[in-house]
């Protein structure tokens, strides 16, 4: 008899299993396929974009006037007091709803920010639009509560595939960087299966995945292991100076210039001046050609502290974009420049500070490893997964997005349930 209550528990529990398998295969298949196709015209129109700026060097001095534009946008949408990515971390907790309005306004706005030359990436505005799609597609098919997170999670990981290339760390990314110390396991099959199809898509209209050709990894060994723990820590600390400057300059910014307005009109004009007196555009926009030479070995010894300085005056000023890609442009000048001086190949310190700088300011350890394998291929894994956790316990419980929690310590195995610094 208990043996056939068993089995019936077992049959119950696999009927349970599949009928889940189907509906989320379905429902991730849904959410890529519509997030997919605006992140391919999402990154389509950022490219646009920034050629018309290389193209078009006098499109800089407008930036003030594409800052106020934003700011008219944001104001006349009801938007005005967004947190951006915080709002989407937020919603995937249940602490905060989400408006399909977020996608086309931080779709418009980080077009703007890009063609008219602000210091910004495109993450965060895929980290938006993917979330705020999938919430709307939960709400049209009436999930419940937590089906309705999974779906956001299943968006972000959507576009950010189609925009970056990389399904993996999109899939994990997303479970991740919600609550650190905490993954939302029952997630993963709709995540990959919308990173897959975003990324598919991509592939359709041949869009190259984001992956750089590195040299100079060394063998496995004590002196080869030091050094990249020196870097790391290095690059940890630089991750506590980062997202420091990103969160005072915006709220300087707030203190010095209340009306929003006024505040984008004079951050740009401050980007405009500084660019100016840098005397190049290696340093507007998302700046991947820079991160491309670093990767070969070459970069300026001054260009980690003008992008990191450049980036915070154009986000805190409130242009749009995301901070993960001026991190990797960061990270990999500041481990090309100071690798050396370790005695490292400066295209791999490239690499090792792109990922240990990334994983400082997301804190998330397991996806900075896989986007090391997705960059970088898997040669030096091990190398990158020391990187990754060096620049995790080392950054402390500072992190880019204050909607972000920590749930468990860095150091000991304890709950403290904070919000990131």
């Amino acid at each position: 008899m208990m043996r056939d209550e068993g089995w019936k528990k077992t049959i119950g529990n696999l009927h349970r299993s599949a009928a889940a398998f189907i509906k989320w295969v379905m429902l991730g298949s849904a959410v890529g396929s519509i997030v997919g196709v605006m992140g391919v015209l999402f990154h389509f129109s950022v490219e646009w974009a920034t050629e018309m700026r290389q193209q078009h060097s006098w499109l800089l001095f407008l930036l003030p006037l594409g800052g106020v534009a934003i700011a008219l946008l944001y104001r006349q949408t009801g938007m005005e007091k967004d947190m951006g990515t915080n709002t989407i971390l937020e919603a995937v907790r249940g602490e905060h709803p989400l408006r399909l309005r977020t996608a086309p306004l931080i779709f418009v706005s980080t077009v703007i920010t890009h063609l008219f030359g602000g210091s910004s990436g495109r993450e965060g505005a895929a980290l938006q639009i993917g979330g705020s799609m999938g919430a709307r597609l939960a709400d049209w098919i009436n999930l419940d509560q937590k089906e309705h997170q999974m779906m956001i999670m299943c968006g972000m990981s959507s576009c950010f595939a189609a925009l970056f290339g990389t399904p993996l760390t999109a899939t994990i990314f997303a479970i991740e960087v919600i609550s650190v110390g905490e993954m939302y396991y029952a997630a993963l099959l709709p995540c990959i299966t919308g990173a897959l199809i975003g990324y598919g898509l991509a592939a359709v209209f041949h869009i190259p995945p984001t992956a750089f050709a590195i040299s100079g990894v060394p063998h496995l060994g004590l002196a080869s292991v030091g050094q990249v723990i020196l870097l790391s820590i290095l690059c940890a600390l630089l991750s506590i100076i980062f997202c420091w400057a990103m969160h005072a300059a915006s709220k300087a910014y707030a203190k010095v210039f209340p009306n929003r307005l006024l505040r984008a009109a004079c951050g740009g004009l401050i980007v405009v001046a500084m660019s100016l007196l840098i005397g190049t555009s290696d340093f507007n926009g998302a700046g991947m050609q820079v991160i491309q030479r670093a990767m070969q070995g070459e970069a300026d010894w001054y260009a980690f502290w003008f992008k990191l300085l450049l980036t915070a005056l154009t986000l805190g000023a409130g242009f749009k974009g995301g901070e993960i890609v001026p991190t990797f442009f960061v990270g990999a000048t500041f481990g090309c420049v100071v690798g050396p001086l370790l005695g490292m190949d400066p295209s791999f310190a490239a690499a090792v500070g792109l990922v240990a700088l990334f994983c400082g300011v997301i804190n998330c350890p397991v996806a900075s490893f896989t986007l090391s394998v997705e960059l970088f291929g898997g040669e030096g894994v091990i190398f990158f997964g020391i990187a990754s956790v060096i620049g995790y316990m080392l950054s402390g419980y500072s992190g880019l997005y204050h909607g972000q929690k920590i749930i468990y310590s860095k150091l000991e195995p304890q709950m403290i349930d904070v919000h990131c610094d």
